[in-house]
């Protein structure tokens, strides 16, 4: 029977798993509970690839206890049920460790009722989630469970295991492995962070080049081929759609043009051009804003063609509305002041609104008086000094002008009409 390269050789003690440091380090937390065999109910949180499930094997291993484990994709509540039967038999006598992968795919009522399953500790739960554990799973669950979060490998981490697949494979087909310059790095980069994708990238290399001579080489042409976007990291609905929007948006905020451009290439190869459409158009009035006023109006522009012309030519306008808004000046004044005016709204400092701001019909036929309003185009300078605001909130101030240069010359020419 066909087994993967990734499951042969799979670690199978803590010291063979790559990455993870900042818990199975030498003195990382997860290990030193997993050396002492006091195993707790857990949930270990990171992308696919990192070692959640290979390091679940390792504790059932090392503490004896039989390993079951379920797809919350497709179990349901009567598998844990049969699995809760071998407790205390000859199948499971030092108990079961329940390895539940993708937990965050079990609703709420299937999530409480694991609990009756967990609480007298002859199960012990192992749930596994690529999204972020506080917001997909249960409260009761993360209350009687220790979340451990798997960071995503980098490629220095995945080369070794690389180096070892090839090895073995070379091995069990009896020949010697070359590969030009480049391929092993290539295939540990353009992974993703995921092990199990860099795996497999050599199993096909390796089954698809030609043996020549004694000699199987493999070429880094082949190996750019099979790793082609695997890179990508990218789930439309999970966790990584938050943080490539999130990590573009304060890039643009931070004046930063090298690190948005990457981050909005990692949305356009997603194919997600709508998602950076709406944080570059949110960027334009949130830290632009009045400093630059005439952003938006460009800005919209570069959307507007974006979405005529369609991708991939739409790339262009988009990376010319990020770079203009990554190298503009800045102001969160906009933000500040609608703020400030909805704190009012929402604490109920309202007030009626001054007579003579009022709808002209707003007494009805024969109950019309006079409003009492100045129109400011009839004024020098198309400016009157009346009041705007309703009579309890009269002097509140929403907008400060900002420091940039254009919010300034603003401020300079309204003092000099205003005489203030």
């Amino acid at each position: 029977m066909y087994q993967p390269l990734a499951d042969r050789i799979r670690p199978e003690t803590l010291d063979e798993v790559v990455g993870q440091q900042h818990i199975l380090g030498k003195d990382g937390l997860l290990r030193r509970v997993i050396e002492s065999g006091k195993i707790p109910n857990m949930v270990f949180y990171g992308p696919s690839g990192t070692g959640k499930t290979t390091v679940a094997n390792i504790i059932a291993k090392q503490s004896g206890r039989t390993l079951r484990r379920l797809n919350a994709t497709t179990a349901s509540l009567s598998d844990i049920r049969e699995i809760m039967d071998e407790v205390g038999t000859l199948m499971a006598p030092n108990g079961v460790l329940l390895y539940l992968d993708e937990i965050q795919y079990f609703n709420k009522k299937q999530q409480q009722s694991l609990l009756e399953f967990i609480e007298n500790g002859k199960i012990t739960l192992v749930a596994s989630t690529t999204e972020n554990p506080y917001f997909t799973i249960f409260n009761a669950i993360l209350s009687r469970s220790t979340v451990f979060e798997f960071k995503m490998l980098t490629a220095e981490d995945v080369l070794p295991a690389v180096d070892r697949g090839i090895a073995i494979l070379s091995k069990e087909m009896g020949v010697k492995v070359a590969c030009e310059d480049g391929v092993r790095e290539h295939l540990a980069a353009s992974c993703g962070g995921d092990v199990r994708k860099a795996l497999n990238a050599v199993e096909l290399l390796l089954s698809a080049s030609r043996i020549q001579k004694g000699k199987l080489t493999v070429t880094l042409d082949d190996a750019k081929l099979v790793a082609q976007r695997s890179a990508m990291r990218y789930d439309r609905d999970g966790d990584d759609h938050f943080d490539i929007a999130s990590a573009l948006m304060k890039s643009l905020r931070g004046s930063d043009p090298d690190a948005a451009l990457h981050y909005l290439a990692r949305l356009l190869e997603a194919g997600d051009m709508i998602t950076a459409i709406r944080r570059i158009l949110c960027s334009a009035s949130e830290d632009i804003g009045m400093a630059y006023p005439q952003a938006i109006s460009i800005v919209k522009a570069c959307v507007d063609s974006a979405l005529q012309v369609g991708l991939p030519e739409a790339r262009l306008h988009l990376a010319q509305a990020v770079i203009l808004l990554a190298t503009a000046p800045k102001s969160n004044s906009v933000v500040m002041a609608i703020d400030a005016a909805q704190a009012d709204v929402r604490s109920g400092q309202t007030g009626d609104y001054p007579r003579h701001l009022q709808n002209v019909h707003a007494d009805g036929a024969g109950f019309e008086r006079e409003q009492g309003y100045l129109y400011p185009h009839d004024f020098p300078d198309h400016w009157v000094d009346q009041q705007y605001l309703p009579d309890a909130i009269r002097d509140h101030k929403y907008y400060e002008f900002g420091p940039n240069k254009s919010e300034q010359a603003a401020k300079a020419y309204w003092d000099k009409i205003k005489k203030k």
